[in-house]
């Protein structure tokens, strides 16, 4: 598939920025005291979302692969959901140190990634790290969509029984539990990931093109 001019503002890329530029107004409307900005969180997060699914689908439709876009577009998924789960913990609904293990794993693997894409030499993506990045939305979907229903105003008193089966859904143990296995299978596929393309790694420490990645 052709590559679009490095420094052309394509449509993908432009979506790419979007996500970012969307990013903080998600953190700061989700962290706020007012229970309405945190329910347009929502609809900011999904947006963003949505923006990644669609500069994908275009780039390959229209063919509008660039290199900037090749090194943002994973950049930019990262820096969302690596800022929901800052956010919630902010919030203390996981914990820091968590936290901190999955973006520093996250935000190393993208940036390789996408050093590896630059240089026209991918390196070995398993199932098991596409696995991973799908349970992560998943907890961030599930924490985020129920802590923000969990603040309309009306929900307590018009269906009591249906905010105490949230409530519970929200309970520390269960989020910990989550946010545990998660952790480790973030662990896990990291190490996985540096293993498989150490020869990679090493080329890049050398400063000479990479052998052939195993």
């Amino acid at each position: 598939m052709p590559m679009a001019n490095n420094v052309t503002i394509t449509l993908p890329n432009s979506l790419t920025f979007l996500r970012i530029v969307l990013t903080p107004f998600f953190l700061v409307l989700f962290i706020s005291d007012s229970l309405f900005y945190k329910q347009i969180s929502l609809a900011v997060f999904i947006i963003a979302a949505l923006t990644d699914w669609y500069d994908g689908w275009a780039a390959r439709k229209w063919g509008n692969i660039s290199r900037l876009g090749i090194f943002m577009d994973p950049l930019a998924d990262k820096i969302l959901s690596s800022t929901a789960l800052i956010a919630f913990a902010y919030l203390n609904l996981i914990d820091a140190w968590m936290v901190a293990i999955i973006v520093f794993r996250d935000l190393l693997i993208t940036i390789l990634r996408s050093i590896a894409e630059l240089r026209d030499q991918p390196i070995v993506t398993t199932y098991l790290a596409k696995a991973k990045t799908t349970i992560q939305y998943v907890v961030i979907y599930y924490i985020l969509v129920l802590y923000v229903v969990r603040t309309i105003p009306l929900l307590q008193i018009n269906h009591p029984t249906l905010y105490d089966l949230i409530d519970n859904l929200l309970h520390p143990q269960v989020l910990f539990g989550m946010m545990i296995l998660v952790t480790i299978f973030t662990v896990w596929t990291g190490v996985s990931y540096l293993y498989y393309n150490r020869k990679f790694i090493r080329s890049l420490s050398k400063k000479t093109s990479p052998d052939a990645i195993e």
